[in-house]
């Protein structure tokens, strides 16, 4: 099938025919006609396979010309990063249309973006979070939204949008067509479709956990952090064979950590991204390892999902992640657009639980590397590698869980309360001697002359 038996209009064909795309992926060729249906719609795909085109491509074919202020669909999308890929992937297919996409995240002024919005918009693409401030400012008005678009809603639920997400379904138009996209199922998700969604029809591309064909995957058992460290270095080492690599590791100070600890051999070779980095700073990060002006990029999980990069030529998992779903997004940054890619992942003994259930979501072995014979084991461990001391025998410290810390004490007689019932009202009325009602002003007198 090709892009022509999808019956798209010019202005698209003209689009796509700019960018060199001619065939469809699995999931564009498939979702195409349920979207433009009309009916709630359930993508499920694994990252790296066009699930942006899969929805934008028959939203846009539908989407008529109007100079109405108020947007008519929303994108809602987990990271700021997303936000600013999806608006640019809009604005690709948009180039022979007339219509207006604007892009809103937290972490800007709040105030440019409610002039932007004041301006009139077809299509919004937010973060949950900016998107429902700007609608209880009354800025923006979402009564016009006829579709709905979450994607990436997986990592939405992970992130802890729940609660936001139903605020925002609260506040839009029940009459709307719901669409979601996700790399997984998992029964947030399927609550979340339980809930909100009226009989969607679902699109599935792989079953979730196969791996990409075109992905060789490998591993090393080893046994801490600055091993790891000698092992990584061995590798980066050989710039020609690793020519872009992103490095995922488990937690933001370990990125850091491991950032600080490559600086002193790759220097102008390296970038960092987490949640902790500015705004300003991840974009930057993002653009200087796209255009290969960094050659490596150490990323936390934010990064795993959705952000579309290029010929990325390894995956590196420094640290295994916990949850096996999550190493299927990091090495889908690889092996994109039918090229090859190469996974490692690096496992402590700690790990090999994770190790276990990666392989039984994929249904296969990930074959084990010897290490490099030159390669120095440390004897060193971090902070989170040494074992936890336990005094067991100290006369100081309290052994019984159930008595109270050094803040308890006791309320003094006074301050206990007691639970006086019915009967309450009737002691202090004898105690301060107040009137039966308060139009008898005269009945304590009258009480004293008794």
């Amino acid at each position: 099938m090709t892009f022509e038996d999808l019956n798209l209009n010019t202005p698209l064909y003209n689009a796509l025919n700019d960018l060199g795309f001619t065939t469809p992926t699995p999931i564009q060729e498939q979702a195409f006609n349920v979207v433009s249906s009309g009916k709630d719609v359930v993508g499920i795909a694994q990252t790296g396979t066009g699930k942006t085109f899969a929805y934008m491509l028959p939203i846009l074919k539908n989407l008529k010309h109007s100079t109405q202020e108020n947007p008519r669909v929303l994108v809602l999308v987990p990271t700021r990063e997303l936000v600013v890929q999806v608006v640019e992937e809009i604005e690709k297919l948009s180039k022979y249309i007339n219509n207006r996409v604007l892009g809103v995240y937290g972490g800007t002024n709040i105030n440019t973006q409610k002039r932007a919005v004041a301006e009139g918009l077809d299509i919004i693409v937010a973060t949950p979070g900016r998107l429902y401030d700007l609608a209880l400012s009354r800025v923006l008005q979402l009564k016009s939204i006829q579709k709905l678009v979450i994607d990436e809603v997986d990592v939405m639920l992970d992130l802890g949008f729940r609660h936001q997400l139903i605020n925002i379904f609260d506040i839009l138009p029940e009459r709307r067509q719901n669409i979601m996209f996700s790399a997984t199922m998992t029964e947030d998700v399927d609550a979340l479709i339980n809930d909100f969604f009226k009989r969607p029809e679902r699109v599935s591309i792989a079953v979730s956990g196969t791996p990409l064909e075109n992905i060789s995957q490998t591993r090393y058992n080893i046994p801490n952090f600055y091993t790891k460290v000698n092992v990584l270095t061995h590798l980066l080492k050989d710039r020609e064979i690793y020519n872009k690599v992103l490095v995922f590791v488990a937690y933001k100070r370990m990125a850091d950590r491991l950032f600080d600890k490559l600086d002193e051999i790759f220097h102008d070779e390296l970038c960092v991204i987490h949640s902790n980095k500015t705004q300003n700073y991840r974009l930057r990060s993002i653009e200087q390892f796209r255009n290969g002006d960094n050659r490596i990029l150490i990323a936390t999980d934010v990064m795993a999902r959705g952000l579309d990069i290029d010929n990325v030529s390894h995956v590196i998992n420094f640290d295994t992640p916990i949850y096996p779903e999550n190493y299927m997004h990091r090495i889908g940054r690889t092996g994109r657009a039918e090229r090859e890619g190469k996974s490692i992942v690096f496992s402590t003994e700690k790990e090999q639980d994770s190790i276990e259930h990666i392989e039984a979501l994929m249904r296969m072995e990930i074959p084990l590397l010897e290490l490099p014979e030159t390669i120095e084991i440390s004897k060193e461990l971090i902070e989170e590698e040494r074992p936890q001391i336990k005094e067991r025998n100290n006369p100081t410290k309290r052994h019984t869980e159930d008595e109270p810390g050094a803040a308890f004490h006791e309320k003094k007689d006074k301050n206990q309360k007691q639970n006086l019932g019915g009967s309450y009202k009737f002691k202090m009325a004898k105690k301060y001697k107040k009137p039966k009602t308060k139009g008898d002003k005269n009945y304590n007198k009258r009480n004293k002359r008794k």
